[in-house]
């Protein structure tokens, strides 16, 4: 029988304890002394996101499968319970077996968002693992990161062992391998990280050094000795129906974020947004056999008893077979108390008339992206979608009985003028007006468009890599000039606008395209109290403008800076697929308003034609 870490005293002292027993349905139960390695899988925030995460239930599952292999989850403790386990000293613990992270050989961490990097010195600093990994010995646990920012991972690069680029499935079976050999060998640390450097897809960044120009940019990266690759090439599953996947997903005790089971029906995006990271990181786009899906969408369903099921990729509606699987979930679990969600769907008459079938339409709402009001700036960055699609398909669904539309955008994006961010309002008007131009004795009550504003971040591996960002006031003036036009619409009560605040966005920007010498930053940030600096009532922007000033780093430079052609990004010594030249030569076609044709249509030669599989077949006369 399990011992809690946590007594009844401590979990009466807290807020949902259930956060940290384990034990839930599903939940994978060993003997820790029958397995020849302990893996930690963490995902840096609270146990309610971090349980809707896919990528760590498939790697949980996979990793489970093995029976030389426990792998165990801990979650970010929240700040009620943090400061519980530094006054009585408590290691913070795995929720199946309840014991210390610092006892295990690995403490694997998804690296989801740019603003969760104080509490992965967090799960380090409770775990009571050296935060700094030069400083870790013997056996203390190896700290692995993965997940998208990692395409990035420098400013992390102080913290961690190694990285693993690309997908799960590919390369952890060899690391293992390599892994208990070292293990039984009792070999100097190092000596495992110099092998680890050798399988495919890992990045140990204490074999790498990095020189600097006077200007502050990179001179040189480059291995520290022999036998350690210049290149680290993300690992793709190209057979995706094959790769494993959670037939038994888990299941929380407490509500969180994706109540839901999940099924992945395709990786990757052939639609080639400038703006987007995920579509280019991700290719090629690979889809999952639909005969396998239906299996697996009434297996999950059956050993969870959820009662709702979501599609899950970057572009649903691009999924060869998205009708035959949808009216596969529609007959087979009608009646049944099941809810399907379908995410990431375009608004086109299949689409609407599918969501008429699994939705109340009196109580949902529709979704569209444009991302920016005017066409001159969707062709900019690439979005693919002209005002006529918007308008008509708005106007389909009014017709169909919906009357809420949410709209999302964009501000700051490159090239963008005071005019296209009017356009943002006066794109909600037309749609209002097309609600209007229906009959009374049609319509559904009061028409309700929200408008909601981001503010764009230029990642890696994308066309805008070079561009530099704003001050965060120059962001504020283009929320309020929205907020202007807004007032001025014929439709204006129809018409709601929120915004998100700027400093977070400064903030991610100095992240995303840093370099290792922020990781004295974040690691004072910590020490100063910041904190869950996703969460908006607990970001402290003063904080950090602080830290940067007394470990001596100029925030400007990462982010108000274009870059030079040449220059080289923190991240090049990732080969993504996607090639340099390749995203240059979007970022001028973007500058000059030139539309790139989606994969299906033309093969743009963006590189990722090697992987040879999915819809990507590449075609050297399109180039």
């Amino acid at each position: 029988m399990r011992t809690l870490a946590l007594n009844d005293e401590l979990l009466l002292k807290i807020d949902k304890p259930a956060r940290y027993i384990g034990n839930e349905v599903n939940s994978v139960m060993k003997n820790p002394d029958s397995v020849d390695i302990r893996f930690a899988m963490c995902f840096p925030d609270v146990y309610e996101i971090g349980m809707s995460h896919l990528g760590i239930q498939i790697l949980y599952d996979m990793f489970n499968q093995r029976d030389d292999v426990y792998c165990e989850r801990v979650y970010s403790p929240w700040t009620d319970l943090h400061p519980l386990l530094k006054e009585k000293k408590i290691p913070l613990f795995a929720l199946e077996s309840q014991d210390p992270i610092r006892d295990f050989d690995f403490l694997g961490i998804t690296i989801q968002y740019e603003m969760c990097y104080t509490n992965i010195v967090q799960i380090l600093d409770l775990s009571q693992i050296p935060i700094l990994a030069k400083d870790r010995k013997g056996r203390d646990p190896f700290v692995i990161g993965g997940g998208p920012c990692v395409y990035n991972p420098e400013p992390l690069a102080d913290f961690f062992d190694l990285f693993y680029i690309g997908e799960g499935e590919t390369s952890y079976d060899a690391l293992f391998t390599i892994y208990k050999e070292w293990k039984a060998s009792g070999a100097e640390r190092r000596d495992f990280l110099k092998k680890a450097a050798n399988v495919p897809g890992i990045y140990v960044p204490s074999l790498y050094e990095v020189s600097y120009q006077k200007d502050g940019t990179i001179q040189k990266f480059s291995p520290v000795e022999e036998g350690i690759p210049e290149t680290i090439e993300k690992q793709v599953v190209m057979e995706l129906t094959e790769a494993s996947y959670p037939k038994k997903p888990l299941v929380p005790f407490i509500k969180v974020t994706q109540d839901r089971v999940v099924l992945e029906i395709q990786r990757g995006c052939i639609r080639g947004c400038r703006f987007c990271q995920a579509g280019m990181i991700y290719r090629p786009t690979r889809e999952k056999d639909v005969s396998v899906l239906k299996q697996y969408a009434y297996n999950m369903l059956k050993y969870t008893g959820q009662d709702e099921i979501s599609l899950s990729s970057l572009s649903s509606s691009d999924y060869s077979k998205l009708k035959e699987l949808v009216m596969y979930l529609i007959e087979e679990f009608k009646g049944k108390g099941v809810n399907i969600s379908l995410p990431s769907l375009r608004i086109d008459a299949f689409s609407l008339d599918v969501m008429g079938k699994v939705q109340d339409i009196k109580k949902s709402s529709l979704t569209f992206a444009p991302e920016a009001g005017s066409q001159r700036l969707r062709d900019v960055i690439n979005k693919g979608l002209t005002e006529e699609v918007i308008l008509n398909g708005a106007k389909e669904a009014f017709a169909g009985g919906w009357n809420k539309v949410k709209l999302y955008f964009m501000l700051g994006l490159p090239t963008e003028t005071k005019e296209d961010r009017e356009a943002i309002a006066e794109l909600a008007d037309q749609i209002a007006v097309r609600y209007y131009e229906i009959p009374k004795d049609q319509r559904n009550g009061k028409c309700q468009i929200t408008i909601s504003t981001s503010f764009f971040v230029p990642k890696p591996f994308t066309p805008f890599q070079w561009v530099g960002m704003y001050p965060k006031e120059h962001y504020l003036d283009c929320a309020k000039t929205v907020s202007e036009a807004v007032k001025h619409q014929r439709n204006k009560k129809s018409i709601r606008y929120n915004w998100h605040e700027a400093d977070v966005t400064v903030l991610e920007g100095v992240f995303a395209r840093g370099d290792r010498r922020l990781g004295r930053t974040i690691l004072r940030a910590y020490e100063k109290g910041c904190l869950f600096d996703a969460w908006s009532d607990y970001f402290r922007n003063e904080i950090w403008m602080e830290a940067f000033k007394e470990t001596g780093i100029d925030p400007d430079f990462y982010t108000l800076r274009e870059r030079k052609e040449d220059e080289i990004f923190p991240w090049d010594f990732i080969d993504a697929g996607v090639t340099k030249p390749f995203l240059r030569r979007e970022y001028e076609n973007a500058l000059a308003g030139k539309v790139t044709k989606n994969c299906r249509a033309a093969c743009s030669g963006c590189g990722a034609g090697k992987y040879q599989g999915g819809v990507c077949v590449e075609d050297k006369d399109s180039v």
